[in-house]
């Protein structure tokens, strides 16, 4: 992705992907930003993420995606990635109650440690599997009314929806970006005072890499 990542863009969107170990996370991960999907993807130590350019309209959006532990001894590491996060993917397996069941301790935890602007999709993983499902589509959607969250069934393996999934976090969150720029202009055409200062779109606090990230302020 080093391409990805040097090319200049105009916003920086850091987003987390969430959720309980082996619910399918990491091959959702690979299939939005390589196409790729590995059947003996390994659970992810600690955090990952990876990079995708995404073009809106005339603007180059840098998706950054982290990959955070869903194994409870790993929760104390990835609480401090929530920071800075403008969007998250909170997935669960649809052949696996347990991992529906926990979603609100999720919930708790990204409002705890998250934006309260933060966009949330909540994804049912592993559609591909509907034979085996232990969770229907009806209480994947109650949920997501009852928590103003987004929601939609993936299938990593099959790439259903992934694509969508991950853009359509993206463009809620441009649209958020978008307001709030537009509300800043607002402000500094009404006040002279406030002219010639620049707002941060985000902030990249912390990189596994040490790379330093340039985020976008206008």
């Amino acid at each position: 992705m080093a391409n990805s990542f040097e090319e200049e863009c105009d916003y920086l969107f850091k987003a987390v992907l969430i959720g309980d170990s082996a619910v399918g996370k990491s091959n959702l991960l690979s299939r939005f930003a390589s196409n790729e999907f590995h059947l003996d993807s390994k659970p992810t130590i600690g955090v990952e993420f990876a990079y995708r350019n995404i073009q809106m309209g005339d603007k180059l959006i840098k998706a950054q995606i982290w990959d955070t532990a869903g194994q409870e001894r790993f929760r104390a590491i990835t609480s401090s990635y929530y920071r800075g996060a403008l969007g998250a993917l909170l997935v669960y397996d649809i052949t696996r109650r347990a991992t529906f069941e926990n979603l609100k301790k999720w919930l708790r935890e990204l409002r705890e440690f998250g934006s309260p602007d933060m966009v949330i999709v909540l994804l049912g993983n592993k559609s591909d599997l509907s034979h085996y499902r232990e969770v229907n589509v009806k209480e994947g959607q109650s949920l997501a009314q009852q928590e103003n969250l987004f929601f939609m069934e993936t299938s990593a393996r099959e790439n259903v929806n992934v694509e969508e999934a991950f853009l359509q976090m993206v463009g809620r969150i441009y649209e958020i970006t978008s307001q709030k720029s537009l509300e800043t202009k607002t402000k500094e055409a009404t006040n002279p005072t406030l002219q010639g200062k620049k707002e941060i779109i985000c902030i990249d606090e912390v990189s596994a890499t040490k790379q330093t990230s340039n985020c976008c302020s206008y």
